[in-house]
């Protein structure tokens, strides 16, 4: 393989320790650093605490080109290209807080051609107030759009690439371009604020589609259609299209939440007041709820019962737990006097911390075994092959409400179970249909 540019990743979270790896398994020599010490010594060892599908994999198989280190210098002395991956949580203003990003840029010194590579996900203005303080330093704006759960593949091929770049610094755009144009996805060459912009519009957008599909399964609920059935009408329309219309107990995770939340700041910090984002955030928080009144549709009072959670992951294949739908439902159900019970096949670690007073199975049977309702909230595949006629007899009543669409809903109820979905008519003939508890 042929000698590629180096690259040096500042902050080895999620998003940076998939940009070092993949880029090391390009053919690059990544230099990459973190604040973090023990971090750094457990990768030094192949020790990766990330739940990434491949991730593990190759980080230890590019060990020859993946150096981590704890200093700034180290990775200073060998690349002029800084992509920089640190956290840029919201603030209690519901600002993006950029302290990290300013201490990135701080650590960076004047001398040598050098630019940094923006892939933390930062507010439009961002590039610009950095140039300002930072004149000899290059910018260039390169958005990352990766999926927990598929990451890998999303970074290895693309859809596209993003590159925002002012005039002044046209080597530092054609260096960045130069790294990704053998992945095979479209260059989006554009401004600064633009490239700022589409990252924020386009998880905002998505989200959009997210809880508009919420809304019109709530509408399904109460009119008697299925929202499987109108969301696959609605997709085939090429001005629509099928993704983001699944209706679900609303999204999660490190991206829609906090990207959504800081558009609809950005654009009230200039005067703006975008209403369509309070509507989407507000639709979002109340999906989460809705569970708890199919729960007494059927059961009345939840005050001592047993309620199985299926999956805590905001998504399946990832362990992340931020903004997860199983925290509010959880914290719900307690509040409603249930005892809860949970099982995820990776995120028991993650999420033990997170939730007080929840009792964590040991497998997904032994989840539901004495249950008196199930609640399905991540959609891992392994829930599909469970035996739910097994399972039916196991619980103490025989109820699942699939808070993800996820599961065929005939052969549930043929299995004995009483189904509830999110926006899917219910039907006759299972144990509990017509049986509402009062309480």
């Amino acid at each position: 393989m042929s000698e590629r540019e180096p690259i040096g990743v500042i902050g080895i979270g999620w998003v940076g320790l998939v940009t070092a790896a993949c880029f090391a398994e390009r053919g690059h020599r990544v230099i990459a650093m973190d604040i973090d010490r023990a971090k750094i010594e457990g990768l030094d060892g192949g020790e990766v605490q990330i739940y990434e599908p491949k991730l593990a994999d190759l980080v230890r198989g590019n060990s020859e080109r993946l150096r981590f280190t704890t200093a700034m210098s180290d990775v200073l002395a060998e690349a002029r290209l800084l992509f920089c991956c640190v956290d840029t949580p919201p603030t209690y203003s519901g600002d993006a807080d950029l302290s990290q990003v300013r201490a990135v840029v701080a650590g960076i010194g004047d001398d040598g051609e050098r630019a940094l590579v923006m892939k933390s996900t930062v507010p439009a203005g961002t590039g610009q107030a950095i140039r300002r303080d930072k004149p000899g330093l290059a910018y260039v704006s390169c958005p990352e759009f990766l999926r927990e759960g598929s990451a890998v593949d999303d970074f290895l091929g693309p859809d596209r690439v993003v590159i925002g770049a002012d005039p002044g610094d046209e080597w530092a755009s054609a260096a960045v371009a130069e790294i990704y144009g053998p992945l095979g996805g479209e260059l989006v060459h554009t401004d600064v604020a633009s490239a700022e912009m589409i990252k924020l519009a386009s998880n905002a957008f998505l989200a959009t589609k997210i809880s508009f599909a919420n809304e019109i399964a709530n509408v399904c609920d109460e009119v008697g259609a299925d929202v499987d059935e109108v969301a696959r009408g609605m997709g085939l329309d090429k001005r629509i299209g099928p993704s983001f219309l699944k209706a679900g107990i609303g999204y999660g995770g490190s991206c829609f939440p906090k990207d959504v939340s800081a558009l609809k700041m950005l654009a009230g910090n200039t005067g703006y007041h975008f209403q369509l984002l309070n509507a989407v955030i507000e639709v979002n928080e109340l999906q989460k709820r809705r569970v708890i009144a199919k729960l007494n549709k059927h059961l009345g009072s939840l005050v001592g019962k047993r309620i199985a959670l299926l999956g805590l992951a905001f998504k399946p294949h990832t362990d992340d737990m931020r903004e997860a739908s199983s925290l509010v439902l959880a914290a719900r159900l307690q509040g409603e006097g249930a005892s809860v019970v949970a099982y995820d096949p990776v995120a028991i670690g993650p999420a033990s911390s997170l939730l007080p007073g929840i009792e964590m199975g040991a497998s997904a049977a032994e989840t539901l075994d004495g249950a008196d309702a199930a609640v399905l909230v991540t959609e891992w595949p392994e829930f599909a092959d469970l035996d739910w006629r097994a399972v039916a007899e196991r619980m103490a009543s025989p109820l699942l409400v699939d808070g993800r669409n996820f599961l065929d809903a005939d052969a549930l109820r043929e299995a004995g179970l009483t189904y509830e979905g999110i926006g899917r008519p219910s039907k006759s003939g299972s144990p509990l249909t017509g049986k509402v508890a009062q309480g």
